[in-house]
């Protein structure tokens, strides 16, 4: 490893010149990054002079802001695992504290118990006038500095310890394909709670940039005060922003349409992209070449909370429909029938911390290489290539077996289409559950799209009909994940009794 970015965060001061801002709601904050280094310092003395040591363990289960990130700087001088929780899936009581160990929680939320603290006492804490030393803190490969979550579908999330190690290699690699640097600001908007996002923070830190970081409902307008040189977003959110700028020329003709395109594209993201990234969740085709067309480079990339990143295209070494070579520091290996195993020269963990009995086992080989449940290809120059999960494919009662991820992602290039999850609820017929698009003509233009996706698909792959849900899929509802996944068991259940109903649903 070439060099421990965790470590160079915790010894001293940043370089002088760069800036994080949270922009959201209310009015606009801004710090100078010596100036976070700072606060979370003053943070974390007032955290030692209640006890807490190297070892301990605090949680934070709260939106995007100041107070997030000043926790979290703080544990890592203290040497302190913290424990993102996930707004909404977690409840600030007493048993959230036990279950996972911790020593204080600090919540948006009121909780019960006392050791629950809200944010706003994390940021008295940091603003007061208070001053000391720190006992130094440096981390080997194999400690374990926060305890991260799984989106799972069904039941309590999996927990999982990151390794100082699997951070480091992740943002080495990471620098090594896009060199962020003095020019750069970079643009957050998904729960900090998601550990990846994180890795931005500790990106302007060790190598030197700007950071913005906002929320989703607020990304949007936030983009065009920031202007930012690289945005981190997941599908989802693109696929929005494509709707948002489309939407601007309506009104435009035809041959001039291209160029109104460009220019609402340029507005909407503040004219300075260097290059947008997405991942998370597999990128329609026609979004991604959208976004090209508009002078606005877009790359996917894979990876997943048990691996961190595996694969990314990138300036250079892109090619449409992968999700780009293998990145330094891991190893992609596929079975005779494509399943992906992912060996990481530092594991993320060698096995969930907390678990349903047998799910390490699933997951983690004895040498720490992670099954990942998805099926693919390499080609020639080493570009990976994501067919479908290996429970991704549907066994139809005549014999037939349908792999439902191009099917789906056919279904979602219809601007009337935000989501698509099929099913077979009998065994004899596909079921498209449909999420739709906001303000869009639904029933017609689901339809007429219908029609166009049968057309395409050999007899077996047919939809014989689609779902419409009454509201698009979201995480408030409980039928995406944090990183705007659909999921699949919760669409499944939700929409269980439509799925039985032959008689409910569009037919093209």
């Amino acid at each position: 490893m070439t060099r421990s970015v965790l470590n160079r965060i915790v010894s001293g001061p940043p370089e002088p010149g760069h800036h994080i801002s949270f922009r959201g709601a209310g009015p606009t904050e801004t710090y100078a990054l010596e100036e976070l280094y700072d606060l979370a310092g003053r943070l974390a003395l007032q955290l030692r002079r209640r006890g807490l040591r190297r070892g301990d363990r605090i949680g934070i289960l709260a939106r995007n802001s100041l107070e997030w990130v000043l926790l979290d700087l703080a544990a890592l001088r203290l040497g302190v695992m913290t424990a993102g929780f996930e707004a909404g899936k977690f409840t600030p009581d007493r048993s959230l504290l036990d279950n996972y160990g911790l020593k204080l929680l600090f919540s948006d939320e009121d909780g019960p118990d006392p050791r629950v603290l809200p944010m706003a006492q994390a940021r008295r804490l940091a603003f007061d006038d208070i001053s000391g030393d720190l006992p130094p803190v440096s981390y080997g490969p194999d400690d374990e500095t926060t305890l991260k979550f799984t989106s799972g579908s069904t039941g309590t999330p999996k927990g999982l310890a990151a390794t100082a190690g699997s951070i480091d290699s992740s943002l080495n690699a990471v620098q090594e394909m896009f060199a962020h640097g003095h020019d750069d600001e970079l643009f957050v908007f998904l729960p900090l709670s998601l550990l990846q996002q994180r890795y931005w923070l500790y990106s302007a830190l060790g190598f030197g940039h700007d950071l913005t970081i906002s929320s989703y409902g607020s990304a949007l307008p936030a983009l065009r005060r920031t202007r930012p040189t690289v945005v981190m977003g997941v599908p989802a959110f693109y696929e929005l922003a494509k709707r948002h700028i489309e939407a601007q020329t309506t009104d435009v003709a035809e041959e001039e349409r291209a160029q109104a395109l460009r220019q609402a594209a340029r507005r909407l993201f503040g004219g300075r992209i260097r290059y947008l990234w997405t991942g998370s969740a597999p990128a329609g085709r026609a979004m991604l070449r959208f976004f090209t067309s508009c002078a606005l480079p877009i790359y996917e990339g894979y990876g997943m909370n048990e691996t961190c990143i595996v694969t990314k295209n990138r300036p250079g070494a892109a090619r449409e429909g992968s999700v780009g070579q293998v990145v330094t520091g891991k190893t992609v290996l596929l079975d005779e029938h494509g399943n992906i195993s992912v060996r990481s020269d530092f594991p993320v963990n060698r096995r969930y911390s907390y678990a349903d009995p047998g799910a390490s086992e699933r997951v983690f080989a004895p040498d720490a290489t992670v099954r990942t449940g998805d099926v693919g290809h390499l080609d020639a120059d080493g570009f990976l290539y994501i067919t479908g999960r290996a429970d991704d494919v549907i066994a139809l009662d005549n014999g037939r077996n349908v792999a439902v991820r191009p099917i789906e992602d056919r279904m979602r290039q219809s601007p009337a289409i935000d989501e698509c999850v099929l099913f077979s609820p009998g065994g004899g017929e596909l079921v498209a559950v449909v999420s739709p698009a906001p303000g869009s003509a639904h029933e017609a233009a689901v339809t007429a799209h219908l029609k166009a996706v049968n057309a395409l698909g050999a007899r077996h792959e047919r939809i014989s009909r689609a779902v419409v849900a009454p509201e698009p899929f979201s995480v408030d509802n409980g039928l995406l994940s944090s990183q705007y996944k659909p999921l699949r068991h919760k669409i499944r259940t939700a929409f269980a009794a439509e799925l039985q109903d032959r008689a409910h649903g569009l037919t093209a």
